[in-house]
């Protein structure tokens, strides 16, 4: 599987690769908990071991089974370059990860037959839930307007929207991460809206949950612990704008598409340093926000 992303790789992953399709659908009465876990081509991408060391530190491969889809681009970001960047082959060693996915996983290794599986369809019907964390300006671009040129967006234009074709609604969630002025250019804004006002899922943001989130972001500038740093600089101009973003979030309400009938989440992006050194919003939301979101989602606090 990792060689369709990366060079490197070895006999065991040429060996697996063609018996993933078969496992993947042999897994989906397993009774675990399932995690589609995607991210696309930004530098949060390196925050993807965070979480899954968080969640399988938590729960464990008895409950939890987690698949990771990574665009090209995602991939860049994974390649042993420093610590918080372990090799691909190191990511699909992680407790709690079954496999890992490419584009070129949709194609092989040998030529599709008629009444083969197929890996998005079979992705799909696998998840419990989808999070794509991060959500790249370009990715955002192309979910919004339903291209599906890679396996990633590929899986969320087939996503069953109302649950009438695998027979139970299923959320995918969204952690945009880009430049500030990327964040607040007015396509980012009409896209997000897309997602939020006819596809989203009609939730209310509680002053707990804020607070929570709030919290996360203090700890994580606390411990220098941010996919994007430039030091202290900044730090009271990121706080009150953290602030005043949960202040915001604590009275809002996403409607949602039919009163309620929508399947995403947006995860709006915190006010930090980012890493082209501006300040300001467009780095994505804390990953500890996001592991509570799952375990919320997924009921693995039952």
């Amino acid at each position: 599987m990792l060689q369709t992303i990366t060079p490197h790789h070895d006999a065991h992953h040429t060996r697996t690769m063609s018996t993933s399709l078969v496992a993947l659908t042999a897994s989906m009465g397993d009774g675990k908990r399932h995690l589609l876990l995607a991210a696309s081509g930004s530098v949060a991408t390196i925050k993807l071991p965070e979480i899954v060391g968080a969640l399988a530190a938590a729960h464990g491969p008895a409950r939890l089974s987690i698949r990771i889809v990574l665009t090209r681009a995602a991939a860049h970001f994974l390649a042993g370059q420093a610590a918080e960047q372990p090799t691909l082959s190191a990511v699909a060693a992680m407790p709690c990860v079954d496999a890992v996915y490419g584009d070129a996983d949709e194609w092989g290794p040998r030529p599709w037959r008629r009444g083969g599986d197929i890996l998005h369809i079979e992705l799909r019907r696998w998840a419990d839930i989808m999070v794509i964390a991060p959500l790249s300006a370009n990715t955002l671009a192309k979910v919004a307007n339903g291209l599906c040129d890679n396996l990633l967006t590929s899986v969320v234009r087939a996503w069953d929207t109302d649950g009438a074709v695998d027979g139970r609604p299923k959320r995918i969630v969204v952690c945009p991460a880009m430049n500030t002025a990327m964040w607040r250019h007015p396509i980012t804004a009409r896209q997000v809206r897309t997602l939020e006002r006819e596809w989203g899922v009609a939730t209310t943001t509680t002053a707990a949950a804020a607070a929570a989130a709030a919290a996360a972001a203090a700890a994580a500038a606390a411990d220098g612990d941010a996919e994007e740093t430039g030091g202290d600089r900044g730090e009271a101009e990121v706080a009150n704008a953290n602030g005043a973003t949960a202040a915001a979030a604590s009275q809002s309400t996403t409607a949602g598409a039919g009163g309620g009938g929508g399947w995403f989440e947006v995860m709006h992006p915190q006010a930090k340093v980012l890493a082209c050194g501006d300040m300001g919003v467009g780095g994505m939301v804390d990953w500890r926000e996001i592991v509570r979101v799952i375990e919320a989602r997924l009921g693995l606090g039952e």
